[in-house]
């Protein structure tokens, strides 16, 4: 684990973007700062993105100390929360996700947004728990889930808090690929073919088109 939880770093024309707390990969608001900083650098510098976890965990969703803490931090974190999905959702380059492990709740909004999914092998659990843990699903991340999973798997998989396992993720539609022996090498390979392989203004303008309407989703303060 480096200094900071979130950090970037160049590997040929993809940013490789690293989320490692040495804990759960918590999304907390200084994190979520950071990660915001660092898509915008790779936006500027690289073809595509890969976005890692660290090992065993990809990420175990929004910071549940601040949620349980309640007042205006909770309101500040599910904001910053929904901007961060948007801003993954309609990045204008090619996001691969290295799932590394464990993707609950946020952390599987997260791979909703990515456009390839590659998984690490092992038991992990992916999936939308947050309607077991008291916490209703906000409208973008039922827009995700609604583009992103397979339609006969939709409402089980945001109504009952189903917890899948790697592969069981990708027939739902969480993951594209499991049982990886080096997700995040893996995902460095896809993303490079991505960058080489398209054209950047093209990818820019039809992301733009499949996110259409995705903004509105988010509730104004």
């Amino acid at each position: 684990m480096s200094d900071t939880p979130v950090t970037l770093s160049m590997v040929g024309p993809v940013a490789l973007v690293s989320i490692d707390d040495g804990k759960v990969n918590a999304l907390t608001p200084d994190l979520l700062d950071s990660l915001f900083g660092l898509l915008d650098a790779a936006e500027a510098n690289a073809g595509a993105v890969v976005l890692a976890g660290r090992p065993g965990v990809f990420c175990a969703g929004l910071d549940l100390n601040v949620m349980r803490g309640g007042g205006p931090a909770v309101k500040d974190l599910l904001r910053k929360g929904g901007e961060i999905f948007l801003r993954l959702a309609e990045f204008p380059r090619p996001i691969v996700a290295a799932c590394t492990g464990h993707a609950l709740a946020a952390g599987a909004v997260v791979l909703l947004c990515c456009d390839i999914r590659i998984c690490a092998a092992g038991t992990y659990k992916v999936g939308l728990n947050e309607v077991a843990i008291g916490l209703p699903l906000p409208p973008i991340v039922v827009a995700l889930a609604r583009a992103r999973l397979s339609p006969r798997h939709f409402t089980r998989a945001c109504n009952t808090a189903q917890v899948y396992s790697p592969a069981e993720a990708v027939e739902v539609g969480f993951l594209d690929q499991a049982d990886s022996t080096d997700a995040t090498g893996e995902a460095l390979r896809v993303a490079t073919e991505l960058a080489e392989g398209l054209n950047a203004d093209a990818f820019a303008t039809t992301r733009r088109l499949t996110c259409e309407g995705l903004a509105e989703t988010i509730t104004p303060n």
